[in-house]
């Protein structure tokens, strides 16, 4: 390889960066065939009174299985699993199964999760390969271009089938509403103006869960009304306690349509950065802790004074950052009507924002344009993968007194007389 910067410098073929990954492999390798020893050394050591009319045990091992590669984060690891062997009649036996390591495992999640994020970076199925192989290392298997199609084609029909699924008995106490701009994806003739528009929700067992994933103009009052009447057509009936989301947004206008008793709550985080665009540069750091200071305030008393104060600062000088803040008052404090232990999940849209903060609106052109379904599935798939990583609710409790209009006042439950 040769760097050119006015004069040529050979560079060495394998960098230190590259003896780390061998060392880092090695190590992820040896880690895990002790995992999985140990895992086969508690099976048995569970079924050592399993034995036979001499007393010998019927429950042994049995050599290893073959040496099979699984795909990682590191590159390709060599695993050998142990072999077990159960010698009890047919039908009284057990098959053992790894946790660790599953039946035709080939790549990890974290493999898995890779391609998406490649995809809506703007990299075409032709270049996963090389892509894949300058992440992974060159002797990465099972991630050609043809089998890159087969997974993403996979991935549609299951993105189709959700789509469609039923809704019946769900219930979302809290709702998160956000759209999402991926030009490199939806960058076709008729179809520059589109988004993607996700809605995610708060089961009353305080799990947050993927709602829906569609595509939308503009985030369009039209697109999100077609969005929630989709939900209730398939069994969404009952109206969340409060949903968030950016002011910008033709979500507001669609929920007073579908859902017309949910509550509204303004986002602090797109609502923070929306006023400090209309400020200097040099008052940001002053201006957003002043804004802090409104939201974390521990109650609504000393909010509206932090809220009042801000204003009085501001006005004369910088009179539109200042409107944009007070036009949406009321909403911006919603969360004080609702337990104390919620409102750090309730403030902003972060389990959105945080999924889609390495790409929302930074995706660059290509020259190909790639499909919508293809586009959505993608996302999709993104989402489903985060949503593991997802933090519950705090005091998941309180969401029953929620769902029973008790009152709250500053966070605290208003207790009767």
């Amino acid at each position: 390889m040769k760097h050119c910067n006015g004069h040529e410098q050979e560079l060495p073929v394998e960098s230190a960066r590259d003896a780390l990954t061998e060392v880092l492999r090695e190590g992820a390798q040896r880690m895990l065939a002790e995992a999985i020893e140990a895992e086969v050394t508690d099976w048995i050591e569970a079924h050592t009174d399993v034995r036979d009319e001499q007393g010998r045990r019927r429950v042994i091992r049995n050599g290893h299985k073959p040496t099979r590669r699984i795909l990682t984060g590191l590159g390709p690891v060599p695993v050998r699993q142990p072999r077990v062997r159960d010698e009890r009649p047919a039908g009284e036996g057990e098959r053992f199964t790894s946790k660790i390591l599953p039946p035709y495992l080939r790549k990890t999640k974290s493999v898995e999760e890779l391609i998406p994020w490649l995809y809506l970076k703007g990299i075409s199925t032709g270049g996963f390969s090389e892509a894949l192989g300058a992440l992974l290392g060159p002797d990465a298997p099972g991630l050609s271009a043809t089998t890159v199609t087969r997974l993403t084609a996979q991935w549609q029909a299951q993105y189709k089938d959700w789509n469609r699924r039923s809704l019946e008995g769900k219930r979302y106490v809290y709702v998160w509403a956000d759209g999402i701009h991926f030009n490199v994806r939806l960058e076709s003739p008729g179809n520059d103006r589109q988004c993607i528009l996700v809605l995610m929700g708060a089961t009353e067992a305080g799990r947050k869960e993927l709602i829906a994933v569609t595509d939308g103009y503009r985030e369009s009052t039209q697109s999100w009304k077609e969005l929630l009447l989709d939900c209730k057509a398939r069994g969404l009936t009952t109206a969340p306690k409060l949903a968030a989301g950016d002011g910008a947004l033709g979500f507001w206008a669609a929920l007073r349509e579908v859902y017309p008793t949910t509550r509204e709550q303004r986002c602090w985080v797109h609502k923070t950065a929306n006023v400090l665009n209309d400020m200097p540069k040099h008052l940001h750091p002053k201006a957003k802790g002043m804004l802090h200071e409104i939201w974390m305030a521990a109650t609504r008393q000393d909010a509206r004074k932090a809220f009042d104060l801000f204003i009085e600062t501001f006005r004369a000088k910088y009179p539109k950052a200042v409107e944009c803040l007070q036009k949406d008052r009321d909403v911006l404090l919603t969360f004080y009507d609702f337990p104390a232990e919620h409102w750090r999940h309730l403030r902003t849209t972060n389990p959105i924002e945080s999924t889609f903060a390495t790409v929302r609106l930074r995706t660059r052109r290509t020259k190909g344009s790639g499909s919508r379904i293809a586009c959505l599935t993608m996302v999709w798939k993104l989402v489903q993968c985060a949503e593991r990583r997802w933090h519950a609710l705090n005091a998941a409790k309180a969401i029953a007194d929620v769902i029973k209009d008790i009152r709250f006042v500053d966070g605290v439950k208003e207790c009767a007389a």
